[in-house]
């Protein structure tokens, strides 16, 4: 695929992660991830708490509860309950991964990620640089 046309496509995988990113519950911060494979979506999610519980994230102080889960984390645990597999697929999020998820993104054989804004903390692009995964930072979504 031409350089160009796959930019395309990353800033539309980019802008539908940010749709998924806004069904989020959370106040403090809203992501969203979509996994694509042989240019089909395979996996979708966004940061929030584990089926069964409430939907709020934050406690009484504003701080993120513990038990949160990152869209990544949501997404990868999708595709691991499905017959799909992560293996050789683009990941498009809406905020870069922590490490934590950097770890869950190596494992899962994820090979790409794709991400609009950068975390606060490098750690883990640097992780995932390291394990051989490509970046691609897209701040620019129109087009």
């Amino acid at each position: 695929m031409s350089e160009t046309k796959q930019l395309r496509y990353d800033k539309a995988y980019l802008r539908m992660a940010h749709e998924w990113a806004k069904l989020s519950h959370c106040k403090r911060k809203q992501v969203g991830a979509i996994i694509v494979k042989d240019r089909m979506i395979i996996s979708d999610g966004y940061n929030g708490t584990p089926t069964g519980f409430e939907n709020c994230c934050e406690d009484e102080e504003g701080y993120t509860k513990w038990y949160v889960l990152h869209a990544e984390a949501n997404a990868i645990s999708k595709v691991a309950a499905s017959t799909q597999s992560c293996e050789g697929a683009t990941l498009y999020v809406t905020l870069s991964p922590c490490t934590d998820c950097s770890k869950l993104i190596h494992q899962a054989g994820i090979v790409r990620v794709v991400y609009s804004q950068a975390y606060k903390d490098c750690s883990g692009l640097e992780f995932l640089e390291k394990a051989g995964v490509e970046l691609k930072h897209i701040e620019d979504l129109e087009a």
